[in-house]
């Protein structure tokens, strides 16, 4: 039977933070966990040109406030695969708000993480990075009608906020 991966925690005994890999780096696709299936399925293909530069996933046992899991993308120089859970560190979180799916706006923060694991120093979130990934995050949702607002980029301790508030604990 396989595991539903929105019920693993959020956090191991160490505190770091597990992120469970949805889209791998370089896919032209998005994937989502599909916990009825117990495996991953295409939700939309990315816009001509745009493929994820690093790995993307979710917060296990977190509930933001568009109902979804808490969203992670994972900086690292390697990529992994649909379904292994990543022990990362936070580093920032960058403040979203978009179209609700019933109407009116809502936040969909996505916190920006590294593993922990790293042996290779990571980009590390620069200016430039920074500024990538708002571009990133806007031309992937490019006519999806989100109409993506960028609010700024909280640092690594808003994340860890975000993670609590959204149902994780400590």
């Amino acid at each position: 039977m396989p595991a539903d991966l929105l019920r693993l925690p959020a956090r191991d005994a160490s505190g770091a933070l597990h992120v469970v890999v949805e889209t791998p780096c370089g896919s032209r696709i998005k994937l989502k966990y599909a916990p009825d299936l117990g495996s991953f399925v295409v939700s939309r293909p990315l816009v001509l040109g745009v493929a994820y530069p690093f790995d993307w996933g979710f917060v296990p046992s977190t509930r933001a406030s568009d109902g979804d899991p808490v969203d992670a993308m994972i900086l690292s120089d390697v990529g992994t695969y649909p379904g292994v859970v990543v022990f990362c560190r936070p580093l920032a979180v960058l403040e979203v708000e978009q179209n609700a799916k019933g109407g009116g706006r809502e936040r969909n923060d996505r916190i920006v993480a590294e593993p922990v694991s790293a042996r290779r120093p990571t980009l590390g979130l620069t200016d430039r990075v920074r500024k990538e990934l708002e571009a990133f995050f806007l031309a992937a949702t490019a006519f999806e009608g989100k109409e993506l607002r960028l609010l700024g980029w909280g640092p690594a301790g808003a994340a860890d906020a975000l993670v609590r508030e959204a149902g994780a604990g400590p």
